[in-house]
């Protein structure tokens, strides 16, 4: 193993690390905009729009801004009130869809109640759509061409890669079929020449099916569904779940003498855990992602690396980024 590979060897199970693989696509975006800016271009630009104050929303908008100052963007929240009308809403997408200045646009989801949000995201210029969900990018992910895909499968694509897992000719399955991962989850997968299967809540034997998998992907949002009955022996097992668990039984019980985990819950109330249950499926797995500190990096990161690509065809630059 390599210096600049993030994936750390944990006896034979190689525990795939977020947060490395994160740095390492930040120092890419850094070189790409510091180029673009060198050959005369203007700086990439992402604004992130919060409706409300939900604490949770604020934080992972505040990380985008983040990280878009870490690699030299600009990054910027228009904060609205949570009781704006959605004309006023829609007016703002369309001003934002307007302004040269602005190469991606981010609406942070969940949207208050009186709004609709597939108009809002559908609203969204599909050349500024950095979150990957307007219809057009969506076509042109499922039918081969250049698109802004989400930020989530996009990023465990690009750890897989960076890992020097191989994905071509191998067995995925998806355990989840949401929009936001699972869907272009499977579709990405399909890019990469795998042989993709899709499982939800109606899948028969879904144990059996999982134990088929060469790579497996858990989005499901119910914590520690995934167990070692799961797993095929040498399995890659990538845990996209991110659940708050404020029980101390259950936190015992999947983290038994686990010390780190018992003084983090004494302190806060909860820990938070995945899809997976980690301890069990761990021996099992040729290479696992944590919770926290996988899957999670990752999705910032990639909507700042959307950000950069959407800036690149708005400005008309041929800038190569390793990504």
């Amino acid at each position: 193993m390599t210096a600049e590979n993030p994936a750390q060897n944990a006896e034979t199970t190689m525990i795939l690390d977020g947060k490395a693989v994160a740095s390492q696509i930040h120092s890419d975006l850094a070189r790409g905009v510091q180029q673009l800016i060198a050959e005369g271009g203007r700086q990439p630009k992402l604004v992130a729009v919060l409706v409300g104050d939900n604490p949770a929303s604020a934080a992972y908008v505040g990380s985008k801004a983040r990280t878009c100052a870490k690699v030299g963007m600009a990054g910027e929240t228009l904060r609205l009130s949570s009781d704006l009308t959605q004309e006023s809403l829609e007016s703002e997408i369309r001003r934002l869809n307007g302004d040269p200045e602005v190469d991606g646009i981010l609406v942070q989801l969940p949207l208050p109640k009186h709004i609709d949000e597939r108009r809002i995201l559908e609203l969204v210029a599909p050349e500024k759509d950095v979150d990957g969900f307007h219809p057009v990018n969506v076509g042109r992910l499922w039918t081969g061409e250049d698109c802004l895909a989400p930020a989530t499968p996009s990023g465990i694509v690009e750890m897989l890669r960076r890992c020097d897992i191989p994905m071509a000719g191998r067995h995925a399955v998806i355990v989840g079929r949401s929009n936001i991962v699972g869907k272009p989850m499977a579709g990405l997968l399909l890019r990469e020449s795998c042989t993709v299967t899709i499982c939800h809540s109606r899948t028969r034997d879904l144990p059996a099916v999982c134990r088929n998998a060469d790579i497996l992907v858990a989005a499901v949002g119910r914590t520690a569904m995934v167990d070692a009955s799961y797993v095929a022996e040498g399995a890659v097992v990538i845990d996209v779940g991110m659940n708050r668990v404020d029980d101390q039984d259950t936190v015992q019980r999947l983290y038994p003498d686990h010390e780190k985990r018992a003084a983090l819950f004494a302190k806060k109330g909860y820990i938070l855990t995945g899809d997976v249950d980690y301890h069990r499926v761990f021996d099992r797995a040729s290479a696992i992602t944590p919770v926290p500190g996988g899957v999670g990096p990752l999705t910032v990161a990639m909507v700042v690396a959307n950000t950069l690509r959407a800036s690149l065809r708005n400005q008309s630059r041929d800038i190569e980024i390793d990504l």
